[in-house]
């Protein structure tokens, strides 16, 4: 590992370091401790807690579209529905 590389990880204490490409892309990189990396790589592709009432209803909204229920024609199921008070 190069030598100002050390200083910079050291200097920030463990906290992320941004490091930039300036001759060839002048992208940016970002340099963490691996166990940052792997809860962030958790939460990004894991999250085992449950979902709010909110989370459900919104997933329940979408599938719904996604099955054609906001078409006219499935108006009629309304219509239909014991629970509608009219």
């Amino acid at each position: 590992m190069p030598k100002e590389l050390q200083q910079a990880i050291r200097a920030f204490q463990g906290q992320p370091v941004r490091l930039v490409d300036p001759e060839e892309t002048n992208l940016v990189y970002v340099v963490l401790p691996a166990e940052i990396y792997d809860q962030m790589m958790q939460r990004l592709f894991y999250d085992d807690n449950p979902l709010t009432s909110e989370e459900q209803r919104n997933l329940l909204i979408k599938a719904g579209l996604r099955a054609g229920w906001d078409d006219p024609e499935m108006d009629i199921y309304n219509d239909l529905d014991p629970r509608r008070k009219l």
